[in-house]
């Protein structure tokens, strides 16, 4: 297994709330704003100029164009999209929440219309119960997930992450936990890599994979049946499903994923987007 440590994110990061801020004190000759160069974790005293704005000592450009809902980072000399493309469009996308969310190819990875992607994490990650017990995350992405299992007391958690410039994103998302002795990064599929787990040897498992057309996979009865070995005796399992439309998509995502798991043996009911299920 390939393990994973994301470098610490390098600030400043811009979005257009930000952006709009400084160009706004510069316009109205305000010499001193405070604002996040984080993404809302912290607030940072900016000195601006005509020629730039100032901060740690450092003068940084205005942005010719700078975009809604796009996250900025400071790439050698110029502001570049938090954005990679390699078999498909990967971006940090910034939300109201402070908390980032990500895209692939223009689909929305975590939920963020009514609630912060990260607590939203948080909700989830307080059904498995996670003090004292070992994590399995299934889909690492952003983290959040693994931030709050470690918050909450894990004692260990075993993250999985099949796609590098999903890794990369951690790495620059200063909402992302770092590795540690407590969380541990494997780049690789967790389908490829589950069987790897001994029997009875996870307390409660994570699990938030892709959509089912995309990874139907993690959806399958082999999964399921390989989730339920390594996990101990009444262990706990949150497996996010989304809210698809089963007019349009012909199909009931959670009730299959019941009926799986319960074959698997669990006991398992809709949970708000997702399925709660315990191990008989």
């Amino acid at each position: 297994m390939k393990k994973e440590s994301p470098v610490a994110a390098l600030l400043p990061l811009i979005t257009h709330k930000e952006h709009a801020l400084l160009v706004s004190a510069l316009k109205k000759k305000v010499t001193h704003v405070e604002c996040s160069l984080d993404l809302g974790l912290s607030i940072s005293q900016i000195t601006v100029t005509e020629k730039g704005w100032i901060w740690q000592n450092q003068s940084f450009p205005y942005l010719k164009k700078c975009k809604e809902r796009t996250i900025y980072h400071w790439v050698d000399s110029a502001f570049e999209p938090i954005s990679r493309y390699s078999d498909a469009l990967i971006k940090l996308i910034a939300t109201d929440w402070g908390a980032p969310t990500f895209e692939i190819d223009g689909i929305k990875m975590l939920p963020t219309a009514k609630v912060s992607p990260y607590i939203d994490a948080k909700n989830k990650v307080e059904l498995i119960e996670p003090a004292g017990k070992t994590i399995l995350d299934t889909c690492g992405g952003l983290g959040y997930f693994a931030s709050w299992c470690i918050k909450k007391g894990a004692k260990k958690i075993h993250s999985f992450e099949k796609n590098p410039d999903v890794v990369w994103l951690r790495g620059i998302n200063p909402w992302s936990p770092q590795t540690s002795d407590v969380l541990e990064l494997t780049l690789g599929s967790i389908n490829e890599h589950v069987s790897s787990f001994a029997n009875n040897s996870i307390d409660a498992v994570l699990h938030d994979p892709p959509r089912f057309g995309i990874a139907g996979e993690l959806y399958s009865q082999a999964f399921y049946n390989q989730l339920a070995r390594v996990l101990k005796h009444k262990g706990k399992l949150f497996h996010y499903t989304g809210m698809p439309n089963k007019l349009t998509s012909g199909r009931n995502v959670p009730q299959e994923v019941i009926k799986r798991l319960e074959k698997s043996g669990f006991t398992a009911s809709i949970n708000g987007d997702g399925v709660f299920a315990i191990k008989n």
